[in-house]
């Protein structure tokens, strides 16, 4: 998908001026306050909730500790890959045709494209977060039993990676150091090339699946 393609975000722009920083996605206040965050707000709940789940795992199932710490990071990285794909096929879909989900789109992703800068939208709201995560935990616990318990905490840790790497990027300068690879990676996707750069935690994906820039300019 090219840039022109992203154009369509625009569309359903629900912003009363076109300078503002915050634009407004919901007429309801109730609504509209939910789509706020401050970002230690959700990293704060997905900490609290893997740890709990990791002590868990160790405390009170029969894995052994070797177990649960390659089902942890084995975790962490289907994360990196659930993320690739939703980031390419779900937020970006080329849904030009179909007014509902273009707006939806718009609601989930394409605000942030429009105003990268809104330190307010880089996370889900926590009720959001929460109902999420106890659906993982019901879901997962159902498929793999007590296997659930090491393995979402990871998942899980993935995902408090990448928020964090996330805001790090839109809300700081990059740093001087190896980690200014992941402000290059993600400043791509957001100011050249929609269609390419699709990770955010880890470029891996990219490679593997051949949406990695062709040439990364490192000033």
């Amino acid at each position: 998908m090219n840039n022109s393609k992203n154009t369509s975000y625009s569309v359903t722009r629900l912003k009363t001026s076109l300078n503002v920083d915050h634009p407004r996605l919901f007429q309801n206040r109730s609504l509209e306050k939910l789509t706020h965050t401050h970002i230690a707000v959700p990293i704060s709940i997905f900490i609290i909730f893997s740890s709990f789940l990791l002590c868990f795992s160790f405390a009170c199932t029969n894995l052994g500790p070797s177990l649960i710490l390659i089902l942890f990071f084995a975790g962490m990285i289907s994360f990196t890959l659930v993320e690739y794909v939703m980031h390419r096929f779900l937020y970006h879909i080329n849904s030009t045709n179909n007014k509902k989900i273009r707006r939806l789109q718009y609601l989930i992703h394409g605000v942030h494209h429009d105003y990268p800068k809104d330190k307010s939208r880089l996370a889900m709201p926590p009720v959001l977060s929460v109902f999420i995560a106890l659906l993982l935990l019901f879901s997962t616990y159902m498929l793999f039993n007590e296997f659930a318990l090491a393995y979402l905490p990871g998942f899980v840790m993935g995902y408090t990676t990448y928020l964090f790497i996330h805001y790090s990027v839109h809300a700081y300068r990059p740093p001087k150091n190896k980690l200014r690879i992941l402000w290059i990676h993600h400043s791509i996707h957001h100011y050249k090339d929609s269609g390419k750069a699709f990770g955010v935690s880890s470029p891996l994906w990219d490679y593997i699946f051949r949406t990695m820039p062709k040439k990364i300019n490192r000033r």
